[in-house]
């Protein structure tokens, strides 16, 4: 178990070091600069030289990169040019707004994935098959922007069910905070539903028809047991390693939803990051974004490992 922990870590260190590499190269290459992009187009080369040199930026890149890199080996993910905010603290303001779209949507996901998968397997070929395939169709091949576009013209400005931009903290109200998340959350499961659905309805098709599955039959037990006691256990553990994969995705990939709605989050961060050339602003959110992605993966495993007695043996036996 430590020996698999310790290289999952080393690996971790590899990816982080490697995502940092390519992003820095990247930004460095796009034309323009923060300096260009704070000033205008009118600013003169006097100011520019200067604010550049102010904001570290006519030093040479691989100097930039290696403080960057120390500081962040120190918890220390540097500071915004735009902003003029620590990177951190930037990001534990928009933490919130993308941390409760992530969840709201992997619930909704996973409930709606697990029932209907289950239904699915259980009743193939019938009018719910039909219904779960149709979804897996719709999240693997609608864009989350046509999606949203169509929720807040519908369900916002048509119905006005729910408000079509801006985000309510919940200090202000808990329903008013659950209002506000509702509609980006449901757009963002939509994408999700449809790996997640194919997931359970694939592994409770395989797991009804183990051998253990006709012996449980031949006892006489009753259809409830069979299939929630047996056969949702075993059905469930390559969809718990999807689960958390998809919710680790979910987090980093919130730049379109809220973007559409407007919400002051990780994503729509990045985005500002990425048309404003803010180097370190973007590096901060892609080394949290990759760090926190690699962290639900290592507990995702683990918690594979207790599910799953053979996985186990086996990284006991590494």
């Amino acid at each position: 178990m430590l020996n698999y922990l310790y290289k999952r870590i080393s690996h971790a260190v590899e990816v982080l070091l490697l995502v940092s590499i390519i992003t820095f190269a990247v930004l460095m290459w796009i034309p323009g600069d923060a300096a260009q992009l704070i000033l205008g187009s009118d600013a003169t080369p006097e100011k520019l030289a200067a604010l550049r040199s102010a904001l570290g930026l006519d030093r040479p890149w691989y100097l930039q990169y290696w403080d960057w890199l120390k500081g962040f080996v120190s918890f220390d993910l540097g500071k915004s040019y735009l902003f003029g905010q620590d990177v951190s603290t930037l990001i534990r303001q928009r933490l919130p707004v993308t941390m409760s779209i992530a969840v709201f949507s992997m619930i909704i996901a996973t409930v709606i994935s697990i029932v209907l998968g289950i239904l699915a397997a259980i009743r193939k070929n019938t009018a719910v098959d039909y219904v779960s395939t149709g979804l897996m169709q719709l999240g693997s091949s609608v864009p989350a922007f046509w999606i949203g576009m169509m929720s807040i013209v519908y369900l916002g400005l048509e119905l006005q069910w729910f408000p079509i931009a801006g985000y309510v903290p919940p200090e202000r109200g808990f329903v008013a905070y659950l209002n506000s998340i509702a509609l980006p959350s449901m757009v963002l499961a939509i994408g999700e539903i449809g790996m997640l659905l194919r997931t359970v309805r694939t592994s409770m098709l395989d797991a009804l028809s183990q051998d253990f599955m006709d012996m449980a039959r031949a006892k006489g037990l009753s259809s409830f047991t069979i299939y929630f006691k047996y056969a949702l256990r075993s059905a469930m553990i390559a969809p718990s390693n999807v689960i958390g994969l998809q919710f680790a995705k979910l987090v980093g990939g919130t730049v379109v939803v809220e973007s559409v709605f407007s919400l002051p989050g990780i994503g729509r961060l990045i985005l500002v990051a990425v048309e404003q050339r803010d180097v370190f602003l973007l590096l901060g959110l892609v080394m949290f974004i990759t760090t926190l992605v690699i962290a639900i993966a290592l507990l995702v495993d683990i918690a594979v490992m207790f599910i799953n007695p053979r996985i186990r043996v086996e990284m006991q036996g590494e």
